[in-house]
């Protein structure tokens, strides 16, 4: 069985998790971070709301039921498609959509090894 991690997201007071593959969740932190440090200078008025990773664990137990986990392929596949709809005229944004495109294609490869496990 694969190893997974959790990464806490947090935006305004909700708090959300994203399970990802053990070995590829410090990717998602660090565009997480990359994202951040570059949102502030994306001029389009419909700049998606970026939760932020604050935190990672192995092992998640969740007692109040009504906080969200999402798979990793989900959340990026959601983040993808929030940035590619994002009108930007003055940032590269091309440099980010490649970014999160990247572990995209990560993420639907490991996926599919995983099912022809």
């Amino acid at each position: 069985m694969a190893q997974m991690r959790y990464i806490i997201m947090k935006n305004g007071q909700d708090v959300s998790f994203v399970e990802m593959p053990q070995s590829h969740a410090y990717q998602l932190s660090a565009l997480n971070l990359r994202l951040h440090k570059e949102i502030d200078k994306l001029t389009a008025s419909n700049v998606p709301a970026l939760p932020l990773a604050i935190a990672e664990c192995d092992e998640l137990e969740l007692h109040d039921q009504s906080l969200a986990v999402h798979s990793g392929l989900d959340y990026i596949n959601a983040l993808e498609s929030d940035f590619s709809s994002i009108q930007e005229k003055s940032y590269p944004l091309i440099s980010l959509l490649t970014e999160i495109r990247a572990l995209q294609a990560q993420l639907e490869q490991w996926y599919e090894e995983e099912a022809d496990v």
